[in-house]
């Protein structure tokens, strides 16, 4: 078993009451976003978290709109990394709705262990969110402080030079010896079709929203287990 693994325990979002689970709040929160606001875009920041400058903000410098999430975690930065870089497709997973997202072929398989073949990323490498969708690719590794991937909507048909989005994953120390896990996503795009449907707020927004608040809290979870 990897180092930091818990033996015997269930895969993140795994069986079909998580599926439902997910999918219900997917599901509320696209019904919901006339009334939203833009409180999703901060859920979980504190003090001036969701303004702070992160690793990568420089890839997207004007983004058409963005968030920032964050967690507490009652573990070291060093305990959180390993399930941050090892985060992708055919790698650790997403620690999510796993079954959800396999509907829609992901193929994705949520570890609850480190593992060792996963825990190098070099910028350049291509982190895939699904196997047949453009991958997302490396642009910052600072372990155990950040980890940070980049995409473009040239990749997904856009047009060239139609601007491009991250996903930021940062680890702060927090006081007590625990951290504070951040993650942000900064989206800039063209007005035709392709680039909107990837990057444009809606739908996106919600499902990223859904979706990155079960993926935070279970690496929470992990690695508090593992510390």
């Amino acid at each position: 078993m990897g180092a930091g693994g818990r033996r015997g325990s269930r895969p993140p979002g795994v069986g079909i009451v998580p599926a439902l689970e997910g999918a219900g709040l997917i599901a509320l929160h696209l019904a919901a976003t006339p009334l939203a606001g833009d409180g999703r875009l901060h859920w979980g920041t504190v003090g001036t978290e969701a303004a702070d400058a992160l690793p990568g903000d420089d890839l997207v410098p004007d983004p058409r709109w963005a968030y920032t999430l964050g967690v507490d975690v009652a573990a070291p930065p060093a305990a959180v990394w390993p399930w941050i870089a090892q985060i992708g497709q055919g790698r650790g997973g997403f620690y999510s709705y796993q079954s959800l997202e396999n509907l829609l072929g992901c193929r994705i398989v949520n570890t609850t262990e480190v593992l060792p073949e996963h825990q190098h990323p070099v910028v350049g490498d291509e982190i895939r969110l699904h196997p047949e969708a453009p991958p997302m690719r490396v642009a910052v590794v600072d372990p155990p402080r950040a980890l940070v991937l980049v995409g473009a909507p040239a990749d997904v048909g856009g047009e060239q030079g139609g601007g491009a989005a991250t996903w930021q994953f940062v680890v702060r120390e927090a006081p007590g010896g625990g951290s504070r896990l951040l993650t942000r996503g900064r989206y800039d795009y063209s007005d035709d079709w392709g680039s909107r449907l990837a990057f444009g707020r809606f739908p996106l927004e919600a499902i990223a929203f859904v979706m990155s608040r079960r993926m935070m809290r279970e690496i929470a979870r992990l690695a508090e287990g593992g510390a």
